[in-house]
């Protein structure tokens, strides 16, 4: 009877977890991808001067960022807790799941976009602050409508992003063991981001856009050095993540769940 009650409570404790885990990761994932039409300079940001490097010899390189390049660690961050945990299923069931979902938005952002808009609508929202005439759902097409290839780019690239994480995540485990937390999450970050940053770019902008390889080179090349700087800036939240995790589950059952994650460190 006893027996039956821990295992019961083990597996509310586990389900709980991989809920709120889920929760976040598939928040942020959707999140990055809706707001991530903006671009940003980072210069600006800081107060400087855009830097104007010029690349390749042809393209001007500053350091400008997609907007969901800003929430993209929060979900760095929570694959590897997930990989941790859960193991290579548990990251494999969330990524096609967020995949769905983000599909699925872009599916009904496609429709909405074409619905008529309300004449009142157009007519309280111009001029703009400036005076100037504003059409309000050009605007509001322009920003939530994204054409084909961005829509297959994030998506292609999302998935084998998270595959290989997950895959690097776990041979990297088998070699350290349940310490060096940190250099199993940074190197797996490193390896899909790198793969992750240039495969959008790639197929939304050079295979279904006019972008030259210079221009997904540069674009690419900042974008990933933000991404593995911010993933080892970081470790700290990723190490408390695993402190508040533990005392969650207690010592016997963090153990139990890290040593089944790390059985299967096969790709698929």
């Amino acid at each position: 009877m006893e027996k039956t009650i821990q295992e019961q409570e083990f597996q509310s404790k586990k389900t709980n977890l991989f809920i709120i885990l889920s929760g976040i990761f598939l928040t942020n994932a959707i999140l990055a991808e809706i707001i991530g039409v903006k671009i940003f300079s980072g210069e600006l940001t800081l107060g400087w001067e855009p830097a104007g490097w010029t690349i390749f010899g042809e393209y001007v390189l500053d350091f400008n960022l997609t907007a969901g390049a800003v929430i993209w660690p929060v979900v760095f961050i929570t694959t590897d807790i997930i990989n941790e945990y859960y193991g290579k299923k548990g990251v494999r069931k969330i990524s096609f799941v967020t995949a769905f979902f983000i599909a699925y938005i872009f599916f009904v952002i496609a429709g909405v976009t074409q619905l008529p808009p309300a004449p009142f609508w157009l007519d309280v929202n111009t001029p703009d602050p400036q005076g100037n005439p504003f059409d309000i759902d050009y605007a509001f097409n322009v920003i939530f409508r994204q054409g084909l290839g961005i829509i297959i780019g994030s998506l292609v690239a999302f998935l084998l992003g998270q595959l290989i994480d997950v895959f690097v995540f776990q041979k990297l485990r088998k070699i350290t063991g349940p310490k060096m937390i940190w250099l199993r999450a940074t190197g797996s970050t490193l390896v899909s981001q790198f793969i992750d940053s240039f495969v959008v770019l790639g197929i939304a902008f050079y295979i279904f856009g006019n972008w030259s390889w210079a221009q997904v080179a540069s674009v690419g090349i900042i974008n990933y050095i933000y991404k593995f700087s911010v993933a080892i800036l970081l470790t700290p939240l990723l190490y408390l993540g695993h402190y508040l995790i533990d005392n969650y589950l207690g010592k016997e059952i963090a153990d139990k769940m890290t040593k089944e994650a790390s059985s299967d460190t096969s790709f698929l």
